[in-house]
């Protein structure tokens, strides 16, 4: 296991600088593009073992020290009950806004 990254960010000292990966998706990648061929967008995050590929493609491809767990920032919002769809021709989709905490709406109102 290739621990550079870490003991850089808990202070230690490193034998070089590490480096690290954010991507947007690895559209660019052919790799990426063949896992990505057969299932919709949601899928591939919500899948772990597909996410961990592609999230490790870079760093077996690249030789990258470290890599950014693929995901979503919009996942969260179907935990908090919104619906959330990617069309390939717009992004992402969202539902009505929650309008409501618990027994009362963000008014205040029960």
């Amino acid at each position: 296991m290739n621990d550079t990254f870490l003991r850089a960010c808990s202070g230690e000292i490193v034998e070089y600088t590490p480096v690290w990966l954010m991507r947007q998706a690895g559209r660019y990648l052919p790799q990426y593009q063949a896992v990505r061929a057969n299932i919709d967008f949601l899928t591939l995050c919500k899948t772990p073992e597909l996410a961990a590929e592609v999230t490790l493609q870079p760093v077996e491809i690249l030789g990258v020290d470290a890599a950014i767990l693929f995901s979503d920032i919009l996942i969260p919002v179907q935990a908090m009950g919104m619906s959330l769809e990617f069309s390939e021709k717009e992004g992402p989709v969202l539902g009505e806004p929650i309008r409501y905490q618990g027994n009362k709406n963000l008014e205040g109102k029960a």
